[in-house]
């Protein structure tokens, strides 16, 4: 099964989208957006930059946890992942949302 977006709306009335894998899993989430046209240009963003290998910055948290931040051509993020055990997990995080990132599906649940 292919991946999808979740479009929602936080308690202070901010926008944010998720992308979930197959298998419903969260493989990539977004920051608040004021606007709801912004999250969807976050979203068209993802679509956009997704399957571009140059657009992933892989990082090391504090912790010592792999992570990973999508960026678009002007440098900005437009998602982060989850932490992850290892490096080797992190970069199979990145092989899916390059997989799941092109998605056409939206699921609003902002009503």
């Amino acid at each position: 099964m292919a991946g999808w977006f979740e479009l929602s709306k936080s308690s202070d009335g901010q926008f944010r989208f998720v992308l979930k894998a197959g298998n419903a899993e969260t493989i990539l989430s977004s920051e608040l957006y004021h606007t709801r046209a912004a999250a969807e240009n976050g979203i068209a963003s993802v679509q956009a930059n997704s399957p571009l290998e140059e657009r992933y910055e892989r990082k090391t948290a504090a912790n010592g946890k792999a992570f990973f931040n999508l960026k678009a051509g002007n440098h900005q993020v437009i998602g982060s992942s989850q932490m992850y055990s290892s490096e080797a997990a992190r970069d199979n995080g990145i092989d899916s949302v390059k997989t799941n990132g092109a998605s056409t599906t939206v699921k609003d649940l902002t009503g």
